[in-house]
């Protein structure tokens, strides 16, 4: 078996919380981010970036191969691209997940994040435009690491 890749996925508060409606079971991409959603496979890692709330909510497992749906679950925030239904998807199994108010503020972690170190240090949320961006182990790990402490914390289990 090949080592995991680690993703950073996009999304609004309103499209976590379809996820988490969900059960933390399926997990869709929009439709420009097919090639990386084929790329995905079993073991991947996935972190979750909520925008708007600027912070790190939750992790989980990519447990399939991606397919194709186009049942209704997420919404674009772009009127232009309301037909947009995220139709390259996989399942997932949830690991560390915060309610949104809890998440962590990714300002507290980001410059700590090689991901994050294209940019000069002022524009740090740049790095977190756009929906899905291939992360390396130690960006997965610092985020789960701190992710899990606030879960400790806060005593949220999932």
């Amino acid at each position: 078996m090949s080592s995991p890749q680690y993703w950073i996925l996009v999304g609004s508060p309103e499209n976590y919380a379809a996820t988490r409606e969900h059960g933390f079971r399926v997990q869709g991409f929009k439709t420009r981010h097919r090639k990386k959603a084929e790329s995905m496979r079993p073991g991947d890692r996935l972190v979750y970036y909520l925008t708007g709330i600027q912070g790190f909510a939750a992790t989980a497992t990519v447990v399939s191969e991606v397919y194709e749906d186009h049942t209704p679950i997420w919404r674009s925030r772009d009127p232009k691209k309301a037909a947009e239904d995220y139709p390259w998807r996989v399942q997932i199994e949830p690991d560390v997940v915060l309610p949104p108010e809890d998440a962590l503020p990714a300002e507290e972690i980001a410059r700590e994040l090689h991901h994050v170190q294209k940019w000069p240090p002022e524009h740090w949320r740049l790095a977190f435009q756009g929906q899905l961006h291939r992360i390396d182990e130690h960006d997965f790990a610092s985020i789960r690491a701190a992710l899990s402490e606030v879960a400790a914390r806060k005593g949220v289990s999932r």
